[in-house]
């Protein structure tokens, strides 16, 4: 089955081509950040105009690069929520539209199922059970997966996300738009001076939230706050910046590994899945790596260039669900949309071939 997968959820235009028999066969991601970088966020109305100018165009490109015309396509994907209403409306009355045209099947994905998912377009990734941390903009939750549709909630922030707190940080230490990959980039920094000054560690020690007590829930607002006081009664130089970052790093990173592990201690799986654009920072990667050395069970993680939102992993999860039989009746986005409430499927799309 060839599936078209199209991601309009937010501020990236997505597309992309699975195969069930031959795994990806392309893709192709426009990202808006140029665009609302002088806003300092993104302005959804801004990012719903620019999707309808890119999506055609990516879909072209996607099926050229991938040797089809749209009369091969099986089926249409497309994201139906949640994210910014008009941003998802063009994703979703396009997809339909084209598979109305084509008459074939169409079906909205759940983004963050889709997430989920994304470390399973790897050949070597850890089918169901699992633990799934999904760090993704607004979300920071740990997911015990028993299937695909059979998802168990174990924990989930209960103010910022890990992504939001990285995003303000870096906005309270005046680093420019989008500011998770600028604040990564300046602990790394912070990291390499404070090994130049034979430190393992930066000057500024933060909380790990939430880890003192029983449960999987994550807490980082106050984290935040704790990083806006400790740089107002700094020197505020260039090199504290950097010590600040890599603090915070260090103290985010660490709580979501401690989490983690508490996850798969509690549920007994063997395995951990790490999805979301927080799934891209090198210290978590590292730390998530010893940890599964340590407890001798598997992770897996995305590619890089699929943590963040792409049309990859709404064409995986699409064909997924179609190759299951399921279909959309009716025209449907939902802007906010429980995961739990998602139909389970019996059986998962074999992963390609490496």
């Amino acid at each position: 089955m060839i599936v078209l997968g199209l991601e309009t959820s937010c501020d990236e235009t997505g597309v992309a081509v699975y195969d069930t028999a031959r795994g990806l066969r392309a893709h192709a991601l426009y990202s808006q950040i140029a665009l609302h970088a002088e806003y300092g966020g993104v302005v959804p109305e801004l990012a719903s105009r620019d999707h309808v100018r890119k999506l055609l165009p990516l879909i072209r490109q996607t099926l050229a690069e991938a040797g089809l015309v749209p009369r091969d396509l099986d089926g249409v994907a497309y994201t139906a929520g949640p994210g910014l209403i008009g941003a998802l409306l063009v994703g979703a009355a396009t997809g339909r539209a084209l598979a109305w045209a084509l008459d074939r099947p169409s079906i909205g994905v759940h983004h963050m199922e889709g997430h989920l998912l994304s470390p399973l377009l790897e050949p070597d990734a850890a089918p169901p059970p699992f633990v799934c941390l999904l760090v993704s903009g607004g979300h920071t939750q740990l997911v015990a997966v028993e299937g695909i549709g059979r998802y168990t909630l174990l924990g989930e922030t209960l103010d910022d996300a890990a992504g939001e707190a990285f995003d303000k940080t870096a906005k309270m230490l005046g680093l420019p738009y989008p500011g998770g990959p600028q604040l990564a980039a300046l602990a790394l920094a912070g990291r390499t001076s404070a090994e130049a000054a034979g430190r393992r560690e930066s000057r500024f020690t933060f909380a790990r939230p939430m880890t003192d007590r029983p449960g999987l829930d994550f807490s980082f607002s106050g984290l935040k706050t704790q990083v806006l006081l400790a740089w107002k009664a700094s020197d505020q130089s260039e090199l504290t910046k950097a010590d600040l970052a890599l603090g915070f790093e260090d103290a985010v990173t660490e709580t979501l590994a401690l989490k983690c592990e508490r996850a798969l201690r509690e549920t007994g799986m063997k395995a951990l899945v790490v999805a979301g654009g927080v799934g891209a920072n090198r210290q978590l990667r590292a730390r998530l790596a010893a940890l599964a050395s340590r407890r001798r069970v598997s992770v897996s993680f995305p590619r890089l260039e699929f943590c963040t939102d792409n049309g990859a992993m709404i064409a995986f999860a699409g064909a997924t669900r179609l190759a299951a039989g399921q279909r959309d009746l009716e025209f449907r986005v939902q802007p906010r949309w429980d995961m739990a409430t998602l139909d389970a499927v019996s059986t998962l799309v074999p992963p390609p071939v490496a």
